[in-house]
C-alpha cells in the first residue's frame, strides 16, 4: 500500500491518536446520559468524532492520488514557539494585567509568528476578539474574569 498524501496521512494518524487517547481519557469520568451528560459525555462524543476524522482523513491519504505526493515541508520553530509562548505568556499575565491587556499582547505575539505582519490587521484583531472572549466568558457564561490590570483594581 503506498501513501499518496504524506500530509494527510501524518494529519489523519495525530487526529487518530489525539481522538483516541480523549476517548480513552473520558471513559475515567462518569458518561451520565443523554438528558443529564456527565463529565466525560462530551469529551468521549468528541475523542469519537476525532478519531473518526483522523481514519477519514487516513483512509483518504492512502487512496486518493495528490500531485508530487503532498510532501511534508520542513519542521519551522520560530512560529511554533511564538504561538507557544504566545498562549503562555497569556496564562501568566492574565491575572495581573487583566483580559483589556493580555489578549492583545498574546494576539500581537501570534501574529508576528506568521511570514506578513501588518499593525492594522492585528489591531482590528485584538478589538475583536478582546470584546469577543469579554463578551462570551464574563456576560454569556458568568465567569469571573480580571478585565483591567490588578492596579486598577
Amino acid at each position: 500500500m503506498k501513501i499518496k498524501s504524506q500530509r494527510d496521512f501524518a494529519s489523519g494518524i495525530l487526529f487518530l491518536a489525539i481522538g483516541v487517547a480523549f476517548a480513552v481519557g473520558a471513559t475515567t469520568y462518569s458518561f451520565g446520559n443523554s438528558a443529564r451528560p456527565g463529565p466525560g459525555y462530551f469529551p468521549l462524543l468528541l475523542g469519537i468524532i476525532l478519531a473518526l476524522l483522523g481514519a477519514i482523513v487516513l483512509f483518504t491519504s492512502l487512496t486518493i492520488e495528490s500531485e508530487g505526493g503532498d510532501p511534508i515541508g520542513a519542521l519551522t520553530f520560530k512560529p511554533l514557539l511564538l504561538v507557544l509562548g504566545a498562549v503562555v505568556l497569556f496564562g501568566v499575565t492574565l491575572p495581573y494585567l487583566g483580559l483589556v491587556v493580555a489578549a492583545p499582547l498574546m494576539i500581537v505575539v501570534s501574529c508576528l509568528a506568521g511570514d506578513e505582519f501588518h499593525w492594522g490587521e492585528a489591531l482590528i484583531l485584538c478589538v475583536v476578539l478582546t470584546l469577543f472572549s469579554w463578551l462570551v466568558f464574563s456576560k454569556g457564561l458568568g465567569l469571573t474574569i480580571p478585565m483591567l490590570p490588578a492596579a486598577f483594581g
